[in-house]
């Protein structure tokens, strides 16, 4: 495995992770939206990520494979006043888990924050190696 190649596996992390801070951002803005743009209450976003081969060595990178919707039912919530609330009062509200976004939201800046280590780690050495070879 050539020594680059930890630039292009971090560096794919650091694109995946980049995508997924931008879905818990999207999911964390609209958790209490009553009507999204297509006249339905938001669904959660979650991405999936998918093991990319890089290089010839069987190094595995990470691509986003897919943003997918969350299929679980919104949060009822009885406001019979709000214009949105059914026969019964209740209001259907996005079924964002806002503990789990932040849960997500930490586990991928740590993880974006690992990968940009692992490459100035990289870096160090890579300028060592030469600094020894002067």
């Amino acid at each position: 495995m050539s020594v680059f190649n930890v630039f292009h596996i971090a560096g794919s992390a650091m694109t995946a992770q980049s995508a997924r801070l931008n879905a818990v951002a999207s999911n964390m803005a609209n958790a209490d939206s009553v009507v999204g743009a297509d006249g339905l209450p938001y669904k959660a976003k979650q991405v999936v990520f998918q093991a990319t081969p890089i290089g010839s060595g069987g190094a595995q990178g990470v691509r986003v494979r897919q943003v997918v919707e969350d299929a679980s039912p919104g949060r009822m919530v009885y406001d019979p006043r709000n214009p949105a609330a059914n026969e019964q009062g209740y209001v259907t509200m996005p079924n964002v888990n806002v503990v789990e976004e932040m849960t997500n939201m930490i586990s991928s800046s740590r993880s974006y924050q690992t990968n940009a280590d692992v490459m100035n780690t990289a870096k160090t050495l890579l300028l060592r190696t030469l600094q020894i070879g002067q």
